[in-house]
């Protein structure tokens, strides 16, 4: 409580003193702006203390506040929402202090303001796994970081996002496929599938993913010059059976058994 007091009075005390906030934008004293800057951050004004710090990070370098404000700096973008610089400045201090007070959760916030900014499934991943492999290193330096399951469950997030891009390329293979007979787009289709299923093999879309395979063996042998039309139904009929075995009671049971009786049709001819 004293704390909190005093800090507001802190502030009060240097924002009366340093006058006019342009005037502590113009000034060429360096604590002075220091100060009112972080009593701005400490009271939540970040649109203030950023361009105060942003003036600031490189008069203090090597300074004993150096530090601090390049912190604060990044946190005032990052709680101003400003995610792409915000991972800039954490990425900077962390590189800058790997030994810092602030080290930790700057390498925390540098994964978490990417993950913030992660685009939808169907858009380029870069980004993502920028995000995935920033957190990954802040779990890897701080195995016992409070952050850590907070961590834990965005990279869980983040792959979910990364097998639906899978799924959702999966599937245009498939739309494809009867549309485009040049090209083999029932095999990319399965490639991409099967993929997923490999990198991610706990994925909720696993039982998605694994119809999506069976459609495609059954399209590509129903598509099959006829000298490789038995042995592509008899894969259908092996994917069958595996996807019987693993979803049991699965929503596509009925489709699956479709394919099924009609592979087995021509098999027995």
């Amino acid at each position: 409580m004293r704390n909190g007091i005093y800090t507001f009075l802190l502030g009060l005390l240097l924002l009366t003193s340093c006058s006019q906030y342009n005037n502590l934008l113009k000034t060429s004293d360096v604590e002075c702006k220091y100060e009112a800057a972080k009593a701005y951050y400490l009271s939540g004004e970040y649109d203030k203390a950023t361009p105060l710090l942003e003036g600031l990070i490189s008069l203090l370098k090597g300074n004993r506040n150096g530090e601090e404000s390049l912190y604060m700096l990044a946190m005032c973008y990052y709680e101003s929402g400003d995610f792409d610089t915000s991972s800039q400045y954490f990425k900077t201090y962390y590189s800058n202090y790997q030994r810092g007070i602030y080290a930790e959760h700057a390498r925390f916030h540098c994964g978490k303001s990417l993950f913030k900014n992660i685009p939808e499934p169907e858009l380029d991943q870069s980004s993502t796994y920028k995000a995935i492999q920033e957190l990954q290193l802040f779990m890897e330096y701080y195995p016992a970081s409070k952050y850590n399951q907070e961590a834990q469950e965005m990279l869980f997030a983040m792959h979910d996002i990364l097998v639906e891009k899978d799924y959702l390329s999966a599937q245009l293979y498939y739309n494809l496929g009867s549309f485009d007979m040049m090209r083999n787009n029932y095999q990319a289709c399965i490639v991409t599938a099967e993929n997923a299923l490999k990198d991610y093999p706990y994925t909720k879309l696993r039982e998605d993913l694994t119809i999506l395979i069976l459609r495609a063996k059954y399209q590509m042998a129903k598509n099959s010059v006829e000298d490789k039309k038995v042995d592509r139904y008899r894969d259908a009929i092996d994917e069958y059976y595996a996807f019987k075995n693993e979803f049991p009671e699965s929503k596509y049971l009925d489709e699956a058994e479709k394919y099924y009786k009609e592979s087995l049709k021509v098999v027995n001819e």
